[in-house]
């Protein structure tokens, strides 16, 4: 028993030096650029509701908090940021920071297609897809998935 209450306390230990590290070394951090990505979000785009970030983040919560605080007049539709691939990805920002649901989705008709034929339905080079759901999406660029974004909001 002493054996397994050792290991036990191991386990919790090491889980809780995981998410102190997280929230120190990720999750604060985050807030700054959440904060400097809104403040420029004017200049991505003059609508002001496309947000850009140069490395992906925790942002949801960050976003709806600093949102609240600066009583924003259109509400963010949109994030882009870099994958692993260094490719452009275009996220819906959900509903709530917990939901499913998007504030707008991406056009129905893009949803589930994919490389060459997105790029012809849009008019965008470089498109690589857009999720059935229509959550998110993603270009070769930035400047594709900026584009996607601003159609997108247009319609």
């Amino acid at each position: 028993m002493d054996q397994r209450f050792g290991k036990a306390m191991e386990t919790a230990g090491s889980e809780f030096l995981d998410m102190a590290n997280y929230y120190v070394h990720a999750w604060m951090p985050a807030r700054g650029l959440v904060k400097k990505a809104l403040d420029e979000r004017e200049k991505v785009d003059a609508s002001g509701q496309i947000v850009v970030f140069n490395s992906g983040c925790p942002w949801k919560e960050h976003l709806f908090q600093l949102e609240k605080e600066a009583g924003l007049g259109k509400p963010l539709l949109y994030v882009l940021y870099p994958d692993n691939a260094n490719k452009w990805r275009i996220q819906c920002v959900p509903a709530r920071p917990d939901s499913f649901e998007c504030r707008k989705a991406l056009p129905e008709r893009w949803c589930g297609v994919r490389d060459d034929a997105l790029s012809e339905l849009t008019g965008v080079p470089g498109c690589i897809f857009v999720h059935a759901n229509g959550f998110i999406g993603g270009a070769q660029t930035y400047e594709s998935a900026l584009k996607l974004a601003q159609m997108s909001i247009a319609m």
